[in-house]
């Protein structure tokens, strides 16, 4: 008999916060994801990312997930439920949070999944809360205030910024661990500076940016640059370690150096897909509107950024996301904005005008929007650009390891050098 929603009353967002409840957040993007604990823990609210992996989390997700389901959400799924009965946490005070993007990919339908899986579990009376700002689940959503939502705009272009920096310098470090000992030394420093209470200043988050690069700009380096693989794909596996098996250590490992364009990209992408809805099919013109104006901003920080990158260091700054939209246009419609839509296609367009021929396209088996935008534009981009070396992996509980791994190596085995053999000193 299928399983029926809980009887019971589930407490609010206020009721979580002021009854002291724990609030588990799946892992996704180490870096920025810390910073933003932070900053919701300054609020009030007892959050804990997980750090839970392994085959344990896989199979709890297979348990409680039909396994045809999309591969993230059978890990989302499994890392959390493997989380509340590994005992650490108090059951009957415990609620989960989850993001929505409210687009078109089953992942705006995890959170009832996830409902279900409670209930299959026996833990009906834990709260899932949702995370977003497309009005989805009113009762049991977040509350993103106008201060909350720019503190967490301001993590995600900080965890950016750091994520860019230790890819750039982890594979020459003279001193092995000083770039991520140096990333997480910024995490605590930020995950601090953005909390509730400090005041928040535009100029302020730009000296941040400025000391961070040159934080990572003194670190000591050394040798001939190595062969750089770009990393694009469907959002969770493309960013997270238990998605994605550890894929940038595995690189690492291989002697390579990772280029991967971040999260705010994303962020502008889903603002961009609004003002399409508008121009294209005439749908909600006023949020196009509010939309349009939000992604003007995101653009002019983004450019900032870049701007300080460049005048600070030595280091290669992220490709403005007008360009990166125009790259896109010459091959695919902006119509196409299903998941990662037009963005995936722009983003390995990205990496080869930048040098970065290698590329490692990763994605769930079975992924739709994926195997368009990815997979289907593979053949006009090499044809475009013969130069590129691009291997797509698929992602899933039935995958083994060392095939995707083997698959890569494959990649690597014909990686497209340097054209010219720069050294990195300092």
């Amino acid at each position: 008999m299928p399983e029926q929603e809980s009887p019971q009353r589930l407490p609010t967002m206020e009721e979580i916060r002021q009854r002291g409840y724990t609030i588990l957040i799946p892992t996704m993007l180490p870096t920025h994801f810390k910073i933003m604990e932070g900053i919701l823990r300054s609020y009030g609210y007892r959050a804990v990312l997980l750090e839970n992996a392994g085959e344990g989390v896989v199979e709890y997700g297979l348990k409680y997930v039909h396994n045809d389901t999309c591969y993230p959400a059978l890990l989302v799924i499994g890392q959390l439920l493997s989380a509340i009965e590994s005992g650490q946490y108090d059951k009957d005070k415990l609620a989960l949070l989850i993001t929505q993007t409210g687009g078109g990919c089953r992942a705006s339908n995890y959170i009832r999944l996830l409902r279900k899986a409670l209930l299959k579990a026996g833990y009906g009376q834990i709260p899932v809360l949702s995370l977003n700002v497309s009005g989805l689940e009113r009762d049991h959503a977040l509350k993103m205030t106008p201060d909350l939502a720019a503190r967490m705009l301001f993590a995600a272009l900080c965890g950016d910024l750091l994520m860019l920096l230790r890819n750039q310098v982890k594979p020459y470090e003279t001193e092995p661990g000083a770039a991520e000992a140096l990333e997480a030394r910024w995490v605590e420093k930020l995950a601090g500076g953005l909390s509730k209470g400090r005041r928040l200043r535009y100029r302020d988050i730009k000296g941040w940016y400025r000391q961070i690069v040159r934080d990572f700009q003194a670190l000591p380096v050394q040798g001939a640059r190595k062969v750089r693989v770009g990393i694009v794909g469907e959002i969770f596996v493309k960013f997270s370690p238990l998605g994605n098996n550890e894929l940038e250590k595995f690189l690492a490992g291989e002697n390579a150096e990772v280029v991967m364009p971040g999260l705010i990209d994303f962020c502008m992408y889903c603002a961009h897909s609004s003002m399409t809805d508008a121009r294209l099919f005439g749908m909600k013109r006023a949020k196009g509107l509010v939309f349009a104006l939000a992604l003007a901003a995101l653009e002019k920080m983004q450019k900032d950024l870049i701007s300080i990158i460049r005048a600070e260091s030595r280091f290669d700054p992220p490709t403005p996301f007008a360009h990166v939209e125009k790259l896109a246009e010459t091959v695919i419609s902006p119509g196409a904005k299903m998941g990662e839509g037009w963005l995936l296609t722009g983003e390995m367009i990205e990496l080869i005008e930048q040098g970065v021929r290698n590329i490692v396209c990763v994605q769930p088996f079975g992924c739709l929007p994926n195997h368009i935008v990815g997979k289907g534009m593979m053949k006009p981009l090499k044809e475009r650009y013969p130069e590129a070396n691009i291997v797509a992996v698929d992602y899933d509980a039935g995958a083994t390891r060392i095939n995707q791994e083997n698959r890569i190596k494959l990649m690597l085995s014909n990686a497209a050098r340097p054209e010219e053999p720069e050294t990195v000193t300092i």
